[in-house]
């Protein structure tokens, strides 16, 4: 990437976005949102299923136009030029589920005009004749990542690769992702998956388009407490405060409460009969997520 290329990004970003916002009629889908991926850095973006994040990305891609704000890619507006410095694995895939492994891989490398002869992981070697529709969705997640990197992207973006495969795979995958990085590559992942939004850089927190949190996951916590509760039966313990209205959550056995005074939740279980030891302890990024998504309704 010459000095030209990111002179005009934000901080020589690989992408970025200013305050863009995308508007389809009445319902504002992501509503002045900025964010920004360095080389060698992985940004994740978070947020519930509707949060804007996939029509970000679009935007980010140049498949859809900011009704307001800015996107660029490489320091310059989004076009297919940009579009072939990145590898993009998308929510669905994108493969061709009636060719086979082989010929997926040859279609990519001769669109990017590469070749098709770097050596392929065990497991899609094994397969590498099967029609792609015949193979698991585990070693498809795997065939759309190595598509993404056959060209030698300088920038990643990732839209849920990880969804729906078992967790040795996302182990795997998240192995790749992280030497990328190190080789200097950029990503911008989207995940559910808590334990990997840990493994970013940096998180992007978007709740009903808009941005709600950014930084390191220690910056976004912060001093927000939780409220563990543990009692001799957490069954009846997460029955009698779920009745009760209050946000609780089970981590294992364990029954936890974010934000909540400890007084209120002595109380309720007092009047269900339910002895129970109370105590504060750091919220988690899920609950801080449950928190600044309360708080925009």
């Amino acid at each position: 990437m010459s000095a030209a290329d990111t002179a005009s990004s934000p901080g020589g970003a690989l992408a970025a976005a200013t305050a863009a916002t995308k508007r389809f009629g009445s319902f504002t889908a992501v509503d002045e949102v900025s964010l920004s991926v360095a080389p060698g850095e992985i940004v994740g973006l978070l947020g519930a299923n509707g949060a804007g994040k996939t029509t970000l990305i679009t935007m980010l891609l140049g498949l859809a136009v900011p009704t307001l704000g800015t996107v660029s890619m490489f320091g310059r507006p989004p076009s297919r030029a940009t579009r072939g410095r990145l590898g993009y694995v998308a929510q669905g895939l994108g493969l061709w589920e009636t060719l086979t492994v082989r010929e997926n891989i040859r279609f990519a490398a001769t669109a990017f005009g590469v070749a098709a002869d770097a050596p392929l992981p065990a497991a899609l070697q094994a397969v590498r004749d099967r029609l792609v529709g015949d193979i698991g969705l585990g070693l498809q997640r795997q065939l759309a990542f190595t598509i993404a990197l056959g060209h030698r992207p300088e920038l990643l973006i990732l839209d849920e690769p990880t969804s729906g495969v078992d967790p040795l795979s996302r182990a795997r995958l998240w192995d790749a992702v992280h030497d990328q990085a190190d080789a200097g590559v950029g990503v911008l992942v989207t995940t559910h998956y808590m334990q990997e939004a840990e493994q970013c850089d940096r998180l992007v927190l978007m709740s009903r388009g808009r941005n709600v949190a950014s930084g390191a996951v220690s910056d976004i916590i912060g001093d927000t407490s939780a409220v563990e509760v543990d009692s001799g039966d957490w069954a009846a313990t997460f029955a009698a405060l779920t009745a009760a209205r209050l946000p609780v959550t089970l981590a294992g056995r364990r029954v936890r409460l974010a934000d909540t005074d400890p007084g209120r939740i002595r109380d309720t279980l007092a009047r269900a009969g339910i002895a129970a030891d109370i105590r504060r302890v750091p919220a988690s990024l899920e609950e801080k997520m449950t928190i600044l998504d309360a708080a925009g309704e």
